[in-house]
Formats: structure tokens, sequence, C-alpha cells
């Protein structure tokens, strides 16, 4: 598909936003809005690297693409408004494979009443899909990994390790898809952003957050690292899916903190403001879980420490635990 039919594929009739001034027909996009933070990120698929035909379909590729940058603004206690498509096609994948992953973005995007603004694409060898996601907060609202302070409570939202587990069952072609096992497919084909349970904290004026992409071993240590304080995680209070029953307590603990993509959020607040996440979490319909405390100490700031079975343990960024 060369870039015009491309741009024709993703051209909006009409806009949801009031914002946009120019959206896609020019040269760049052009938008406007007075008194709020603008906050952007980007996120990168690579075919056979991010993503592979036998795990999603065209569809689902679309949809948790553009779901991993919605979760950014999440993190970020941002309002996601609109986005920007590039992508790289082999000649392997078709116009209507195209189409399908316009059409799983779209899906995700009108829940949010995003508006696409801009794209282009080019031949290549591999699929690779990039996509910015442009957002906005109210001022000196913006959730940061460095807000953390000492004696914080330290929670999560959700269950950790679904869409590792479900990601494990598609490559290993599992035939025996009872509910509680597709359950965990879809959380790794189409994740839930947690858009409204962090707005709903608004009212805050602190509070830390870290979307959970990489796994909850890798997004608390960032947490420790930017706020130069020490975590510790409870392992028996880490929320589990049912279904994650079925898995062998070491492929559990994997999926649990190092699995990844599940989308959720981790985060701490000071104690006195531990009810107004729950109530958050409450009217979001999320559930929200109390993993664990946050210190200072000179020798250990930056760190993180998981309690398993009364022993303290290092946790590194990868989910590996050593003693020290």
């Amino acid at each position: 598909m060369d870039e015009f039919k491309f741009i024709d594929l993703i051209k909006q009739k009409n806009y949801q936003h009031p914002t946009i001034v120019k959206g896609i027909g020019d040269d760049a996009a052009v938008f406007r809005q007075p008194y709020l933070d603008t906050v952007t990120a980007v996120d990168t698929f690579v075919e056979n690297i991010h993503f592979s035909r036998q795990t999603m379909t065209p569809y689902h590729v679309g949809y948790r693409l553009l779901a991993a940058n919605i979760s950014d603004m999440a993190a970020m206690g941002a309002l996601p408004a609109y986005y920007m498509i590039s992508i790289v096609v082999p000649n392997h994948w078709s116009e209507e494979d195209l189409r399908n992953i316009y059409d799983g973005m779209q899906e995700i995007a009108s829940v949010y009443k995003m508006d696409l603004i801009g794209g282009d694409t080019v031949s290549g060898k591999e699929l690779v899909l990039s996509v910015t996601i442009i957002g906005f907060v109210e001022q000196n609202k913006v959730r940061y990994r460095s807000a953390m302070q000492e004696d914080d409570v330290l929670f999560v939202t959700g269950t950790l390790g679904d869409a590792s587990a479900g990601l494990h069952l598609l490559l290993n072609q599992n035939k025996h898809l009872d509910l509680k096992v597709s359950n965990l497919i879809e959380r790794h084909q189409k994740p839930t952003p947690r858009i409204a349970f962090a707005r709903k904290l608004q009212s805050l004026k602190r509070v830390a957050l870290n979307d959970v992409s990489d796994g909850i071993s890798n997004e608390a240590n960032e947490l420790a690292e930017a706020s130069q304080l020490t975590v510790y995680i409870h392992y028996d209070q880490l929320p589990m899916h049912e279904a994650l029953h079925q898995f062998k307590p070491e492929q559990i603990k994997y999926f649990m903190l190092s699995g990844g993509e599940d989308f959720e959020l981790i985060g701490s607040v000071a104690p006195k403001d531990w009810e107004t996440v729950k109530e958050a979490a409450k009217l979001t319909n999320t559930n929200i879980t109390k993993i664990g405390y946050v210190t200072s100490n000179e020798a250990t700031n930056g760190s993180v420490f998981l309690i398993e079975n009364e022993e303290v343990i290092r946790l590194n960024k990868d989910g590996y635990t050593h003693r020290s």
C-alpha cells in the first residue's frame, strides 16, 4: 500500500476533539489546548520481537499497540487525546491486514474518544509499527515516578502475570481454552489501560505511578531509583488471577514478577491518602491491592526487596532475586 492510499485509509471524516485545528491532510497536524500540560509518549512494535502471527491477529496487534501507549498516559495521570501511526510494511502483510490493524487501534481509541491526526507508511522487510500518543493533564497534576516518599503505601491495580501466562498458553498452543484460560489470553491480546482509575486520583496532591509493561520487578525498581528510596514488596500479597493456579509455583512467580504487559498501575501514596485510592478503585470498578511499603535507608535506597516466607530478598529489575 502506498502512502497516499494509507492516508486515505486512516483519515477520519470527523474529529472528536474540538481542540484540533488541522488533522490529517497537511504537512503536519495542529492542535490548541490552553491551561493544560501536554504529555506525549512513543511505542514501537516489531514483528517477531514484540508480537507474532502465532499469538495475535492483525486486529489484536493494532489494539495492543495503542493500549500500551494509552497505559503510559494513565501512569502520568493524563487523558489521551490524539495519536499518530507510522508503519513499515513488508510484502507478506496485505492491505486487508493493515485495515484490521487500524480497526484494532480504532476500537480502543473510540473508548477514550481519541483522534488519529497523522500517519505514514514505507516498505520494508518486517512489519514495524510506531505510535506517538498525545494527552493532556491539569497543570501540576502530572504523576511522576519520583513522587514516592518515605512511609508510603505501595499498591497495584488488577492482577499480575495474566498477560504473560496468556502468551505462554498461545505459544504452547493450548487446546483446552476454558473461560478462565480465555481470560488470560484476552489479557495478553486486549489489555485494559487504567485511565479511569488514574484520573480519579486527581484530588490527591501527590501520588507516584508507573505502568506495569515490563513486569512489576522492573517497575518497582524504576520507582525506587527515581525517588531514591527503598521499596519492600510482600510476595504473598501480590494479586493473582485464579487461572494461574494451573501453573507450577516457579512459573507463577516468573509471570507475576517478570512477565510484564499487564499494563496495570503500580504506585504509592501517603497512608492518609490510601482511603482515597480505594474509593477511586471502587468508583472505577478496579481491583486494588496494598502490596508493600516504602522506607529510606542510605545503604539500600534505589533498591527493591521481596519479602517471601519470612525472608527478605533483593529483587532485581529482571525479577531475579538474591539474598543480601
